[in-house]
């Protein structure tokens, strides 16, 4: 039996169904909406993303069933990626899908990194932290997750749905403090949270629970695997390949100058063409009402520190082909972005005070769009110099 969820869930069930063919004998997975693949023998369903919608309610319930009618003897195969979080939700009581939609949404608008969001969301759902786990009831348990998370932390990969949550009721509550959101939350999650703060309810399976007995973890891919093949490309390119730092956080504007000091740096030491790889998951605090990602905004910025340079081109993606609500997995940008969006009558400063780095890297033709790639592995941010 297969279950799982993410935005590489198609893919990585297409390859258990070519490898176990008429073994897998039902499942089900979900997945962010365009990102489907035709599948023989699991069942596929869609869900928007970052923000749920009312289907992931429909996702999670039928994922919980499938797992708990699976026969006892059965082996569950669990397939789970980045964007797992969202895509299968079974909100705990009061609380409404909206509530949770609506408490993703000021989270991420406020700032809140990918750990400090899932540790809420844990909170707020019966398919999160390890609560999947209890209801497979000692079946046999194999999970195989692509990382899109620092460390490869399983707890916190689509929220850890078969893993020990480490998190507690007021580390969830301590999050809510931290981007002071407690009179902004929907009235039902704020109960919740206050409950589990005040120990009300019961904390989340926690290790050495039964109910981990006969689970197993395995990561199939993450950020590494990523910028391996990046470093062996630029290699055959004959380009100087050296991975720099791949834990890079915080704000995105930050990091964007951060990256364009290191290759302004490493031109004046330089012999020959040059890339440092980058990467990791920053954050943008949404001021304005524009379009964009993180790595939109870091882009945006860096070609701003860039304005003029001709010997530097920096590179912010998302793997997964989506950067933020848009179709762009980020962008490439140089020392002439800047005044192509100038030709165009626009001004980046502007265009970043407004969240709106798409719409003038749009302009200025420096947007890459990929469409899903049916991965997930964190962003990757690259600098490539010439002396």
């Amino acid at each position: 039996m297969v279950v799982g969820a993410g935005k590489a869930a198609a893919a990585m069930a297409a390859e258990a169904e070519s490898r176990l063919g008429p073994k897998i004998r039902a499942g089900v997975v979900a997945v962010k909406d365009g990102h489907v693949l035709p599948l023989a023998r699991i069942g596929l369903l869609e869900a928007a993303h970052p923000v749920p919608d009312e289907r992931a309610q429909r996702n999670g319930r039928r994922i919980r069933a499938t797992i708990a009618g699976a026969p006892r003897e059965a082996l569950i195969l669990a397939l789970f990626s980045g964007g797992g979080s969202a895509l299968m939700i079974d909100p705990i009581p009061p609380a409404s899908m909206a509530d949770l939609a609506s408490t993703t949404d000021l989270l991420l608008r406020a700032g809140a990194d990918i750990g400090q969001l899932n540790t809420v969301r844990k909170h707020l759902s019966a398919t999160h932290a390890g609560r999947l786990a209890q209801a497979a009831a000692g079946r046999q348990v194999l999970v195989l997750a692509i990382s899109d998370v620092l460390g490869d932390d399983l707890s916190t990969i689509a929220s850890g749905p078969f893993c020990p949550d480490p998190s507690t009721w007021r580390d969830a509550a301590a999050v809510v403090d931290r981007f002071n959101l407690w009179e902004r939350l929907p009235p039902p999650v704020a109960g919740i949270l206050a409950r589990g703060r005040d120990g009300d309810l019961a904390e989340t399976p926690k290790p050495g629970d039964e109910a981990f007995t006969r689970v197993r973890h395995r990561v199939v891919a993450n950020l590494q695997t990523a910028v391996q093949a990046a470093t062996a490309r630029a290699e055959s390119l004959g380009i100087r390949a050296r991975t720099c730092d791949l834990a890079v956080t915080g704000q995105a504007e930050a990091a964007a100058e951060r990256l364009v000091r290191a290759g302004r740096d490493e031109l004046d030491r330089a012999r020959g063409p040059f890339c440092l790889l980058y990467g990791g998951e920053t954050v943008v605090r949404v001021r304005g009402r524009g379009r964009g990602g993180r790595c939109q905004q870091l882009a945006l910025r860096a070609a701003a520190a860039l304005a003029g340079e001709p010997r530097l081109t920096l590179l912010a993606a998302g793997t997964d082909g989506t950067d933020g609500p848009t179709d762009a997995a980020g962008a490439v940008v140089d020392g002439g972005t800047i005044g192509r969006g100038a030709k165009a009558g626009l001004d980046a400063s502007r265009h970043l005070l407004d969240n709106d780095a798409y719409s003038y890297l749009r302009a200025s033709g420096d947007l890459i769009i990929t469409g899903p790639t049916h991965t997930n592995v964190n962003d990757l941010l690259l600098v490539l110099g010439a002396p």
